[in-house]
């Protein structure tokens, strides 16, 4: 009896050691995220952590250029270790192909070797996609009108910085939905940009077709604008450039309840713009938000600085090389400012121009929050990553703020202390930092960079906003002065 108590006792434990335990999948909402356009041959891959298992967890993340990962062009990574509470990642050792799109997922093992179901998702490998200014400009609709459904002017809220809000019909009837726009006079158009639900597939078209009229009567289908078996959120549909002053979305099918568009934006072809510049000294501020805005007072703040400076705004989407080239009164110093939107709702073609300045122009530069990550995002865009958290100080407890170690002594740091606190609003931070910069401070990750070669400087927190606790503020003004003398 004793010995069957003891084998039944061997066989219990047995069980609950081999006992599956399960572990989600890991979440491939990062950087790169579905469908995303990546601009460096080696990218960056973040995803957020599985949860669950035994002990530490691995992950295994395979890519490849097709979707069943047995081509040649198959690459796996097998021990990818999580880096925090909330992410991990692993920088590709060798180049991928260009103009070419990449499926890739991932799974986490824990200690007792249970595995999590793989994730999958997909991205495409454009280097030269951010190259060059768009040679395009927004178009302006003056009205909008829809099948069914409320809020219609969602879909053209461009001051809607993360685009979150949406316009969706009502669930399924006799009538086929549709969108008309009207762009108040005959406008050519050359590429439409639209944004769906970036969270689900739930309201995704998946098969449509864009229309045009000159007089909102009598519409045609536009060539190249006619879309099946969609499988995206997001969709750039360049089209051979016509006049019309009416467009109408045509939806024939969708996935979920009833269609849900977030955001529209027709453009047509433009040469870069430019503007009267004052005779006396100034900095360009360039507006990061998604309607070209700075998102904080920076203008406001730089005016209390008393540098007796003048101060010009331009909306990113009309930034450009050419444009600085064009000034016979260039700006002594250009600021790249802030952003609040999540950058896979974002059209990112529209900071091309942008990208050509940080690149060529030997003018100072300074990028705040958003726009110290586009000066990484110009040498690749998954350089940069959500945190999986916000790092929001003005809602934790100042003796709970994570202080700014400064690593490399510089100019831009003079009268700030060692460390410091400073205001930060943002979820996103840069990881890998491009060859030509490098680290000038960091907390618990990179908050200044500096390039090696020119004047230009990156910062993650904010300088120009006034709070008590703003310990760097003369970061902003250390650079206007060295900007000036420079100058």
């Amino acid at each position: 009896m004793k010995k069957i108590f003891i084998l039944l006792l061997c066989l219990s434990f047995y069980s609950c050691n081999n006992k599956k335990v399960h572990i989600s999948k890991p979440s491939l909402k990062n950087n790169p995220s579905w469908d995303i356009i990546c601009t460096n041959k080696r990218p960056l891959i973040s995803f957020f952590n599985s949860k669950g298992g035994i002990g530490k967890k691995r992950y295994i993340v395979q890519i490849d250029t097709k979707d069943t990962f047995d081509s040649k062009n198959f690459i796996e990574y097998k021990n990818v270790y999580e880096e925090n509470k909330y992410l991990a990642s692993v920088r590709l050792d060798r180049d991928l192909i260009d103009n070419s799109r990449y499926y890739f997922r991932v799974k986490a093992i824990d200690e007792k070797n249970n595995e999590s179901a793989w994730s999958f998702s997909r991205f495409y490998l454009d280097t030269s996609s951010n190259k060059h200014f768009m040679n395009l400009r927004r178009l302006n609709v003056k009205s909008i009108e829809v099948s069914s459904g409320e809020n219609p002017k969602n879909i053209i809220d461009y001051d809607d910085p993360g685009q979150s809000s949406f316009w969706s019909a009502t669930p399924p009837g006799p009538i086929k939905d549709f969108v008309k726009f009207d762009l108040g006079t005959s406008q050519i158009v050359k590429r439409i940009w639209m944004l769906s639900n970036p969270n689900s597939d739930n309201g995704w078209l998946y098969d449509f077709v864009w229309e045009k009229s000159l007089d909102g009567k009598n519409f045609e289908e536009i060539q190249d604008a006619k879309i099946s078996n969609n499988d995206t959120f997001r969709n750039i549909i360049d089209i051979k450039p016509i006049k019309t002053r009416f467009l109408r979305l045509k939806i024939n099918k969708f996935i979920g309840v009833s269609p849900q568009i977030n955001c529209i934006i027709f453009y047509t072809p433009s040469k870069p713009l430019t503007f009267t510049a004052p005779s006396e000294k100034y900095v360009l501020l360039i507006g990061d938000q998604m309607n070209g805005g700075t998102y904080t007072q920076l203008a406001n703040y730089i005016k209390t600085l008393n540098l007796n400076i003048k101060i010009i705004t331009i909306p990113h989407y009309a930034a450009s090389y050419e444009m600085i080239k064009s000034l016979k009164n260039k700006p002594f110093a250009i600021i790249l400012s802030g952003n609040s939107a999540n950058y896979p709702n974002l059209p990112m073609f529209e900071y091309n121009g942008v990208f050509e300045i940080i690149r060529n122009s030997n003018i100072p530069i300074l990028g705040i929050c958003a726009g110290h990550q586009m000066l990484v995002f110009s040498e690749g865009y998954s350089f940069v990553r959500s945190m999986g958290w916000a790092d929001l100080t003005s809602l934790e407890k100042l003796d709970e703020v994570k202080p700014i170690k400064i690593v490399k002594q510089d100019p831009i740091f003079k009268n700030i202390k060692n460390p410091f606190i400073a205001p930060e609003i943002h979820s996103w931070s840069v990881k890998i930092i491009p060859d030509d910069f490098e680290l000038l401070a960091k907390s618990t990750y990179v908050q200044c960079i500096k390039h090696k070669h020119k004047m230009i400087y990156g910062e993650q927190f904010h300088a120009e906003v006034e709070v008590f606790y703003n310990e760097g503020k003369d970061y902003l003004l250390n650079f206007l002065k060295i900007a000036l003398e420079n100058n």
